[in-house]
């Protein structure tokens, strides 16, 4: 009778362990609180310095005329903005980057899946593609320009290459490294080409992807910049220029900031965008 009553005690306690495993564990009050704080922890480290720079130049430790103080940045862009300027150069230099951020993305996420997957294509495609990434991205302008004239069509395709290279390392890499066990588990159970693709490489490669589309998009912001210098009268580019050619430094600095903003909105709708995707992954980078 004792060990039938300590096994049936064991299995309970077995049985309410698994349940409560089971059960999703409740957000909690400081967990609900980490999440609204991590954002702002981002911004004290550039609030900081802007205050400190704005302090320095009050107390005179700097006459602010070369790197002027936010409450002149802030002023320039208020002005900019109140003056539509900044809209209308905002809104050109997004679409060239989502021009050019589309094309590169579809061209690097092709050609990085054939070279990875097959091998013959990457014995022929991989040595070129490799040695046309070492070209300099400045070296393409008057090739471009060449092409293409001074017109939207050459900076889009600027922007492209830089996105390109990026995504096609990541798609490309990600392939290759997928675990081979993995692979001849699929072929084991018949999958066909393209069921191994959906089920297994396709998972196996997607977080590298998302890494790759991260990286291409950040060269994408920086490519503009250069694709903008080519004769273009419109994007913040030209307010870059126009800064310089006036000498106005605060408006250089207020380009620099839309750049900065922009580019991280954008980093972060991507990362956003692909997290419903990647739920199953049980990564460090998720603790917390």
């Amino acid at each position: 009778m004792t060990a039938t009553a300590d096994r049936r005690e064991l299995e309970s306690a077995l049985q309410a362990g698994a349940s409560s495993a089971a059960e999703p564990a409740q957000p909690q009050g400081g967990n609900a609180l980490a999440r609204y704080t991590k954002p702002i922890l981002g911004l004290v480290l550039p609030v900081s310095v802007a205050l400190a720079w704005e302090l320095a130049v009050r107390i005179g430790l700097s006459d602010g005329r070369l790197v002027p103080p936010p409450s002149v940045i802030l002023q320039t862009l208020w002005e900019l903005a109140r003056s539509g300027e900044l809209w209308r150069h905002t809104v050109t230099t997004v679409a060239r980057v989502a021009a050019g951020f589309a094309l590169g993305v579809g061209a690097g996420t092709l050609a990085g899946a054939v070279t990875g997957y097959s091998a013959t294509a990457h014995r022929v495609l991989d040595p070129t593609l490799q040695a046309l990434r070492a070209i300099p991205s400045i070296a393409w302008v008057p090739l471009f320009i060449l092409w293409l004239g001074i017109f939207e069509e050459s900076k889009v395709a600027l922007i492209a290459v830089g996105v390109f290279f990026p995504v096609y390392l990541g798609v490309m890499g990600a392939i290759l490294s997928v675990d081979r066990k993995i692979v001849e588990v699929g072929r084991i159970f018949r999958l066909s080409g393209p069921a191994l693709v959906r089920r297994i490489l396709l998972p196996a490669v997607l977080p590298a992807y998302v890494v790759a589309l991260r990286s291409g998009l950040g060269l994408g912001w920086m490519f503009v910049v250069a694709a903008e210098f080519m004769g273009a009268s419109e994007g913040l580019g030209y307010l870059l220029t126009d800064g310089q050619q006036l000498g106005k430094p605060a408006q250089i600095v207020a380009a620099i900031l839309t750049f900065a903003v922009l580019g991280k909105t954008t980093d972060t709708l991507i990362a956003l965008a692909a997290k419903p995707f990647l739920r199953w992954e049980d990564a460090f980078g998720a603790r917390g």
